[in-house]
């Protein structure tokens, strides 16, 4: 009876202890009186009133039978509650073996070439498409939906089913090993990468003999292609979309781990959005570096005009490299000419860097503006972007600052100090018997077999 006054009692078990009597109401939510057939649960029982009844004893390997028939609701639900747990951890150890040993024994399925078609696949937020509704949006891949060609293929507009325009790649060749490590290359890069400055992937489509990759379409199409085109872009879009592609490529290298190397920056890797806001694409030439390494070696790749040096003689690409072709992107945005256009334009045979220093140096920066500006430009805005072109250009990779400075640069902090210091560099090594950096690019460049090759470098993407 004492036990009945303690109010704070949450679980109570008196089974199997050959109580008799009758039962006190205690206040526990728990009570649990089994293995007491002496007991009485009501107290209203004759047996409790003058009959003696000698304790049981009881045999806890066997089940008892005599069990009250009327036990607390509370012990029906706990043993109904405890089943069900029961149950349920056996059905979520069985699955957690089951996707331990297909984690085991079976290959990734994103990449598996057979495309098992009942499989919902995807990675991060891509979304896996089926070639037949790419092929439908594409009008069957018709040529007159045709955004572009290039080594790696051509790229479609596409209107999906809900009414999304996307642009499709289609890799040549989709089947052989090369075009499945670029695509893999792509996918994983570009996923990875998440910029308003960078182009963001939808999703992709792998069959047995196809690659595909699926993209937001971008309205105003490539800069190289806005340069050509009309209307001309102003001044000011040109400063935008340089700043643009800077934090692009800033992301890429700094703020990617591990970072992300482009390889091939020029205009016509550079889009443009709806509001003509530059979005860096095209990732297929893209190698991913950790942060310890710095560089990594390959097959040469890229377009010719916008090789830097080392890599164009060593096959050695770094951070340093993209950097020197977003120096030359430069110019081609304030001469609204390719890199070996504006080279050739002053027969220079690919000696560009020499005819723009000497042209800076001269102070006649106006015949490198593009004439179709008609003279509406800054020309200390001019000034300072040929200044970050020519300190992004220069010979040695270690010269070159960081897209982190060529952003802070472009935004109008720290110009002068850099281009100071690097004059001064220039000035202390200059020797009469010695080439100028640029010169020593010019012998590279002026191989006519690269500029033949200039297509097949860019490729395959």
């Amino acid at each position: 009876m004492s036990l009945a006054n303690m109010t704070q009692l949450v679980l109570l078990d008196l089974s199997f202890n050959n109580l008799s009597g009758p039962v006190p109401r205690f206040p526990t939510k728990t009570f649990s009186i089994a293995g007491n057939p002496l007991i009485c649960p009501t107290g209203s029982e004759p047996e409790c009133h003058g009959t003696t009844l000698m304790p049981m004893s009881m045999n806890l390997n066997n089940t008892p039978t005599a069990l009250p028939s009327d036990r607390p609701k509370s012990h029906q639900i706990a043993l109904a509650f405890g089943s069900s747990v029961g149950s349920v951890s056996l059905i979520i150890l069985a699955f957690g073996l089951f996707l331990w040993w297909r984690q085991r024994n079976n290959q990734p399925t994103f990449f598996d070439v057979k495309d098992r078609q009942h499989e919902e696949v995807s990675l991060g937020n891509l979304r896996k498409f089926q070639f037949r509704e790419l092929q439908i949006s594409t009008n069957n891949f018709s040529n007159k939906n045709i955004l572009g060609k290039g080594g790696f293929g051509n790229v479609y507009k596409g209107i999906l089913h809900d009414g999304t325009v996307v642009a499709v790649k289609r890799l040549k060749d989709g089947s052989a090993s090369g075009g499945e490590i670029q695509f893999q290359t792509e996918v994983e890069m570009i996923s990875l990468a998440v910029h308003r400055n960078l182009l963001r992937l939808y999703g992709f489509c792998m069959t047995p003999t196809e690659r595909l990759l699926v993209y937001p379409y971008m309205s105003n199409g490539s800069v190289a292609s806005r340069l050509k085109g009309k209307p001309v872009l102003d001044w000011g879009t040109r400063k935008r979309i340089a700043l643009g592609a800077a934090r692009g490529l800033l992301y890429l290298h700094e703020q990617c781990d591990p970072k992300i190397i482009h390889r091939d920056v020029k205009a016509a890797n550079i889009l443009l959005d709806d509001y003509c806001e530059a979005v860096v694409g095209d990732f297929g030439l893209a190698k991913l570096l950790d942060h310890q390494d710095s560089h990594v070696t390959t097959a040469v790749r890229g377009t010719v005009g916008h090789i830097a040096p080392e890599y164009l003689s060593t096959g050695q690409s770094s951070d340093k490299t993209d950097v020197f072709g977003f120096g030359i992107l430069l110019l081609e945005l304030i001469t609204g000419q390719r890199a070996l256009e504006f080279g050739k334009a002053a027969n220079q045979k690919g000696a560009m860097l020499d005819w723009v220093k000497k042209i800076h140096h001269e102070k006649k920066l106006e015949m490198l503006v593009d004439k179709d500006l008609k003279g509406n430009y800054d020309r200390i805005e001019l000034e300072e972007m040929v200044q970050v072109a020519l300190l992004c250009t220069q010979y040695l990779p270690s010269h070159r600052p960081k897209m982190s400075e060529v952003v802070k640069m472009l935004e109008g902090d720290g110009l002068a100090e850099s281009w100071e210091a690097s004059q001064r560099a220039e000035a202390s090594k200059s020797k009469p018997h010695e080439f100028s950096s640029s010169d020593r690019y010019s012998d590279l460049t002026d191989d006519s077999s690269l500029l033949v090759q200039a297509m097949e470098l860019s490729g395959p993407r």
